[in-house]
């Protein structure tokens, strides 16, 4: 733990075990949708599926990248993550992105793959109000979190005729927000 970085954050009147709570949370759900999202992708076939396949291999390797940014600063402010890994699913911020009954429906497949993108924006906005100003280091990792988490709704609500995105598919490097925090 870094205790004077505790201090400092316990010092603005932020409620430090909530703030764990609420990472730990998030924590949580990025990790059980890199699963989900791994099924999903498997599961991404024929002409419809392979066109969004790239996509989600997109957001499920940012959103594992999510999970490993997440965790020292978890540790940093005196946390730590669940011993049990049924214990930490069950904990998760966002409902499972699981399959849909039928795992062809493609448009079913991007329902559940923006659903989860939604949840995980509400829950890293939630993290950027509670630590503005206050908690700096969390905050500018939720922001950037928060960055691509917009992004994959973008693409994912854009295949559902929502509108378009304004985003286009990464090339080369992923987690362009993020990385920072992976060095």
């Amino acid at each position: 733990m870094a205790k004077v970085a505790r201090e400092m954050v316990e010092a603005t009147g932020i409620d430090v075990d909530k703030l764990l709570e609420m990472l730990v949370k998030n924590a949580a759900a990025e990790l059980t949708t890199f699963y989900y999202y791994t099924i999903l992708r498997a599961n991404l076939i024929g002409l419809e599926g392979e066109t969004i396949k790239e996509i989600a291999e997109t957001a499920r390797i940012e959103d594992r990248n999510h999970f490993e940014a997440l965790v020292p600063r978890i540790y940093e402010l005196g946390g730590k993550l669940p011993d049990d890994m049924v214990a930490f699913h069950t904990i998760s911020a966002c409902p499972p992105a699981r399959l849909p009954p039928d795992p062809s429906d493609v448009t079913a497949m991007l329902t559940v793959l923006v659903e989860a993108e939604r949840c995980a924006v509400r829950g890293y906005t939630e993290i950027c109000t509670y630590t503005a100003g206050k908690d700096h280091r969390t905050y500018d990792l939720a922001l950037a979190i928060l960055n691509e988490e917009v992004e994959h709704e973008s693409w994912f609500s854009e295949f559902l005729g929502e509108g378009p995105s304004g985003h286009f598919l990464r090339r080369g490097e992923t987690s362009p927000f993020v990385s920072k925090f992976m060095r």
